[in-house]
């Protein structure tokens, strides 16, 4: 008889993948807070630094498209994880021997592919264990895990920088999680090597036989497409208390690990009340991602601080809550698919939206502000509108 979670060893398996992504955070998170003035240090200009950057981004959301449906078909969960994770954590220290921008963008876009490659199969993984655990809690304990590994790596970076002054020094420190990020996923991989088993279904059950995502999930995705329009990256934000002078320039990559550590709280308390209440609860935290573009751009410093806190909480809750909803409404066999498709929607969206804020950033920061705030209610019909679907379903 095959091997099958339990709730015992399905938390000792998000536990250890908690660890994974950890480490990998570290490394990644680290690396991606430098980039745009390791770039400007190679000579790259700040159209090619946004270039860059923009194109790593869709890439990798862009490509969990065809590795989601790879790994569905395929069922290599496993080799699929630790292909991903490869690619990405080799792109880290590679930066370090970087002579030129178009080298170090090829690494950073490599980086962006390795995560694309290998997270629709890592989701449908924790997914297995969340049918045991509950996937709000699988979810929320994982990305408070992941977020903590975000708060320490760019501190890594700030202490490597202000002891060395080299951008090489930092990405090399950062091989250090890398490698402790492949020798615990392998690790992982050999201690749960029936994660990625999919139950056979009952000879007489022919639901979404025919490979279709259910209608509830198609609403589910234009509601959190609508909700990442609205989220505006912290770049933009970071760029504003910059150029205003509302925050000293040191003050800035405190917020952000700030951030980081109240995403994970954020998790970890939505994604328990995900357990116990279901969608419902994505009403207040769509209701705190409105609150953030107001008081960020429209504020003052205090105003800025409680937005890059709630930023982060919304973060937390977005990424934790999005993750499980997918696993309680989609099927095990057409899930690794659907962790392709939901974060391309997404992914395409915060792009498109991050886009238009940045446009109507030189133009009016009410017009911006209004924007998010808009996207963000408009968000909710469609939320209700998937939850009374799948309630139906």
């Amino acid at each position: 008889m095959a091997k099958e979670f339990d709730k015992k060893t399905a938390l000792a398996f998000i536990i250890a993948f908690g660890f994974v992504s950890f480490f990998a955070d570290m490394a990644y998170e680290g690396m991606r807070g430098i980039t745009g003035p390791y770039l400007a240090a190679l000579g790259a200009s700040g159209t090619i630094v946004g270039i860059v950057a923009g194109t790593g981004e869709l890439t990798g959301y862009l490509l969990r498209l065809v590795t989601g449906k790879w790994a569905a078909r395929t069922g290599a969960y496993w080799a699929i994880t630790l292909f991903g994770y490869v690619i990405q954590m080799a792109a880290v220290p590679l930066l370090a021997i970087a002579g030129n921008w178009w080298l170090a963008a090829l690494f950073i876009i490599a980086e962006r592919t390795g995560k694309a490659v290998r997270a629709p199969a890592a989701s449908f993984m924790k997914s297995r264990a969340g049918e045991h655990i509950g996937q709000g809690w699988a979810f929320g304990l994982h990305e408070a895990m992941d977020q903590t590994g975000a708060m320490i790596g760019p501190l890594i970076t700030a202490l490597v920088l202000a002891h060395h002054g080299e951008y090489a020094d930092a990405f090399a420190w950062l091989g250090i999680p890398a490698a402790l990020t492949l020798v615990a996923v392998v690790s992982l991989a050999m201690r749960f090597s029936y994660a990625g088993d999919v139950p056979p279904k009952p000879a007489n059950d022919t639901t979404h036989a025919d490979g279709k995502l259910p209608r509830s999930f198609w609403l589910y995705a234009a509601s959190a497409g609508l909700v990442a329009f609205g989220f505006a990256d912290y770049p933009l934000i970071a760029f504003h208390f910059a150029t205003t002078g509302l925050m000293q320039p040191a003050t800035i990559p405190v917020l952000y690990a700030i951030a980081m550590g109240t995403a994970g709280l954020g998790s970890l308390v939505f994604g328990r009340l995900y357990d116990r209440r279901g969608l419902v609860v994505l009403v207040p935290g769509i209701a705190i991602t409105a609150a953030v573009a107001p008081l960020c751009f429209l504020g003052g410093f205090g105003a800025g601080v409680a937005g890059t806190v709630l930023w982060g909480v919304a973060l937390g809750i977005h990424d934790a809550i999005m993750a499980a909803a997918v696993a309680t409404m989609v099927p095990a066999p057409i899930r690794a698919h659907a962790y392709g498709v939901f974060p391309a929607v997404y992914g395409i969206s915060w792009f498109v939206g991050s886009a238009a804020m940045g446009a109507l950033y030189d133009v009016s920061l009410p017009a911006l502000a209004i924007l998010a705030t808009a996207a963000q209610l408009a968000a909710l019909p469609l939320l209700f509108a998937a939850m009374r679907e799948h309630h139906r379903s």
